[in-house]
């Protein structure tokens, strides 16, 4: 029987700024077992002040009493040993649910994908959540729909990577910032160790395509996954699975070049899925498949193809 655990963030079961193959695990599970799993984003400086209503999880504090920024800014929770999880094998990650955890988030302006228009500029500013209506209200007014989502899942690089840091996505999956993984969704993540070493953080209560200020709506979250080790499928990057669409993805500093691999491997998806030539699956594409900037801020930039699974020919 699949069993269920429950992974909190705590200085014990955190590591900030990085992805690492050494990482001892912090829990480990069977494949089909769920994990409930918990973070915290941010450094010291995003904190709201005392008195105005936003609560600090005392967690958040205690990490940041023990552990300091290594590479990267993101607090991952993890990693998770899966059970038989070998080398070219693939990691199934359903997301079952997420949801908000504190009643703020913070973004912070870095200049993002118009540095020649805002510089060095670091500005960062609290943001209040409604739990109950799952909504953000910005300080400049208006309120923003809640659809939360982790943007930094990864399985751990390959040993002789290193330590990587956090911000830029890669093979390994990590800081993609796709805005569809939301509950209900699947990702697909290439395994490169035993046990495939799953982390999870970077907690973001709503994002829009392109992430362009640097940062989203940054929030502590509570998710649910399922993990499920695929002996069947053996990948070279990250795909995803919606509801209603198949996702393929790529990262590159040239935006160009991540658009045509994502596109890439959307017909190499296409070719699994369907019996179709990949002339005609290059045509579907033209009319069908959709092509979104996941962000432009990480280094790599992201590109990911979304296609609807309703127009795959049987």
């Amino acid at each position: 029987m699949p069993t269920h655990h429950e992974l909190f963030a705590s200085p014990e079961t955190v590591h900030w700024g990085y992805f690492d193959a050494r990482l001892a695990p912090v829990l480990s599970i069977e494949s089909g077992d769920t994990v409930t799993l918990t973070s915290v984003s941010g450094g010291r400086n995003i904190l709201p002040p005392a008195g105005n209503g936003m609560v600090v999880l005392p967690e958040h504090l205690d990490i940041h009493a023990r552990h300091t920024a290594e590479l990267g800014p993101h607090i991952l929770t993890g990693p998770i040993h899966v059970a038989g999880a070998k080398p070219g094998d693939t990691l199934e990650v359903r997301i079952k649910a997420i949801e908000p955890r504190q009643n703020w988030a913070y973004n912070t302006l870095r200049g993002g994908a118009l540095p020649e228009d805002f510089g060095n500029m670091h500005r960062p500013i609290q943001i209040a959540i409604d739990l109950e209506t799952k909504t953000a209200h910005p300080p400049w007014g208006g309120q923003i729909p809640l659809s939360p989502f982790f943007g930094n899942m990864g399985t751990a690089p390959a040993p002789t990577r290193g330590r990587v840091s956090s911000a830029p996505p890669g093979e390994f999956g990590g800081n993609m910032d796709i805005k569809d993984f939301v509950a209900g969704s699947i990702l697909y993540l290439p395994v490169f160790n035993d046990g495939a070493l799953f982390s999870a953080g970077d907690g973001h209560g709503a994002q829009g395509d392109g992430e362009v200020c640097s940062t989203a709506i940054e929030t502590a979250l509570r998710g649910t996954f399922e993990f499920i080790v695929r002996k069947d499928l053996r990948l070279t990057s990250p795909r995803g699975e919606t509801p209603t669409h198949w996702i393929t993805m790529a990262f590159d500093p040239d935006l160009n070049v991540a658009a045509k691999t994502g596109l890439r491997e959307m017909l190499t998806l296409l070719g699994e899925k369907t019996r179709m030539a990949r002339e005609d699956a290059f045509s579907l594409m033209s009319l069908a498949c959709d092509l979104h900037i996941s962000q432009m801020v990480n280094g790599p930039c992201g590109v990911h193809a979304m296609i609807p699974k309703a127009v795959l020919p049987e």
